[in-house]
């Protein structure tokens, strides 16, 4: 029985090598189809001069653009760019192409529009992989721009990518995440107004510590790990997101992160350190006093469904507690707040700059150094994260009952409003995260079927919604 399954196995694989083509070489077929898209030189009356120079290895010299001037939505673009070839390229490199909107959000992703482009099982029909140094090939595509575009602009950029990696750009117009900026196209929309910066939502990328680092929770955060840590702050004052200039206290906190779970590292500024528990004290109203707070919705969605509070002060007391929506369950006036029997089982350390529990003289500050479990957190989806998931988060640094925060409140609620925590990105050193990188499937998917191809001729479709469930794109 096992030798008849394995025999089918073997089959199946080859018809489906068969079905997709196990060769990364561009086709006969292809290389007569495509003739006219391979020249010797790029023609002298290219509009549009960009030079743009990956790696020593492609040169994006030009492009020409129809129509040109502004581009309604709803209206189609038909854009023409001129690669030169500058030297043999290994395989598995093909090319992508976004479209992305004036806030820099990709809106379209239009890697495999376009004759050269047309996707071969594993690669672009005519990929960069194939191309002859010294030629200059020529890449048409066209798209229409979405309906629901609300920037007064929209940019074109593109790239050379293999699995994880881009080709680098050493010279031209390029943004961070090395793809070329091709064209600025005007839309006719009437910009939206944007928040001012002071009320967004902020957001910290975190990148994995490498393996192998060790943290030791004693209060003074003087790894090298600290002192490259992302910072969230300084916190700024709840209801208007400005500067901190009355509350008493003022801090932030650098967070990193492993395989075991989250270490944060506040840093309080406060001229009167203030504890006032007794030690043996089971979740003391931290919140009365000076404390540190962090807020954890683990799903990054902001509903407040099952999120966590903790609490650390300058005695090292701790409050935990886990809430299944907005500030439920709790008991007023003495709580309980929360479910109070859930434990963070974290590890912390606190060292005080000045004297506890003495108004007469003037202290600096206090620091908390803690590792809270990825365990710890039952109620989360995913835990640890994977690379590129966001979770919501808030950090507070509290003095009777008042404090100053990371992402402010502005009077949308108290401390627990979860469409106010900020955004921490848990990634890892190389990471893209999907809105700089194209995530789409190489081969476009029509909507609904797995795994069908587009045929020659495909067009992008603006808005185009993949259901749950279906096909997942590579990382690129």
């Amino acid at each position: 029985m096992r030798r008849t399954i394995t025999s089918a196995l073997l089959l199946a694989a080859f018809a489906m090598t068969a079905c997709v083509g196990g060769s990364n070489d561009t086709s006969k077929e292809d290389k007569e189809r495509l003739k006219s898209f391979v020249l010797d030189k790029a023609p002298e009356n290219m509009p549009v001069k960009l030079n743009i120079n990956f790696d020593d290895k492609l040169t994006l010299l030009g492009y020409r653009i129809e129509p040109t001037g502004t581009v309604k939505p709803g209206q189609k673009v038909k854009v023409i760019m001129y690669w030169h070839s500058d030297s043999k390229l290994d395989d598995g490199w093909n090319l992508f192409t976004h479209v992305l909107d004036g806030s820099g959000e990709r809106i379209l992703n239009i890697d495999n529009v376009g004759p050269i482009r047309e996707w071969r099982g594993s690669h672009q029909a005519l990929n960069p992989s194939n191309w002859e140094p010294g030629k200059v090939y020529v890449d048409e595509q066209e798209f229409v721009v979405p309906n629901n575009v609300k920037t007064s602009k929209i940019q074109l950029v593109t790239g050379v990518w293999k699995g994880n990696d881009r080709l680098k750009i050493k010279a031209g117009p390029r943004d961070s995440e090395n793809r070329g900026i091709v064209a600025n196209i005007p839309t006719g929309v009437s910009a939206a107004k944007q928040p001012a910066a002071n009320t967004r939502v902020p957001t910290l990328r975190v990148d994995k510590l490498e393996k192998g680092t060790k943290i030791k929770i004693d209060g003074k955060l003087d790894e090298e790990a600290w002192r490259a840590a992302p910072m969230a702050g300084p916190f700024v004052d709840v209801k208007t997101g400005r500067p901190n200039t009355s509350f008493p206290v003022n801090g932030s906190v650098k967070v990193l992160w492993d395989d075991d779970g989250i270490y944060l590292g506040f840093d309080v500024k406060d001229q009167d350190v203030i504890g006032g528990f007794k030690k043996k004290d089971k979740d003391p109203h931290l919140w009365t006093k000076d404390t540190v707070e962090v807020m954890v919705d683990p799903d990054g969605d902001g509903d407040n469904k099952d999120y966590y509070e903790i609490q650390i002060n300058p005695q090292n007391l701790v409050f935990d507690s886990q809430f299944d929506a907005y500030n439920s369950p709790k008991k007023e006036p003495d709580g309980p707040f929360g479910h109070q029997e859930w434990s963070a089982k974290l590890k912390s350390a606190v060292t005080v700059d000045g004297t506890l529990d003495k108004p007469e003289d003037k202290d600096k500050g206090y620091v908390v150094e803690a590792m809270i479990p990825w365990k710890s957190f039952d109620k989360a989806k995913q835990a640890p994260p994977k690379i590129g998931d966001t979770w919501r988060m808030n950090f507070y640094a509290m003095q009777n009952n008042g404090g100053v925060a990371w992402s402010p409140i502005l009077g949308q609620g108290n401390f627990h409003k979860a469409t106010r925590f900020g955004k921490v990105l848990w990634a890892e050193k190389g990471y893209v995260p999907p809105t700089a990188a194209p995530t789409l499937a190489p081969a476009p998917v029509a909507p609904g079927v797995r795994g069908i191809v587009a045929p020659p001729g495909f067009r992008a479709i603006p808005n185009l919604t993949l259901p749950k469930g279906g096909p997942q794109p590579p990382k690129k």
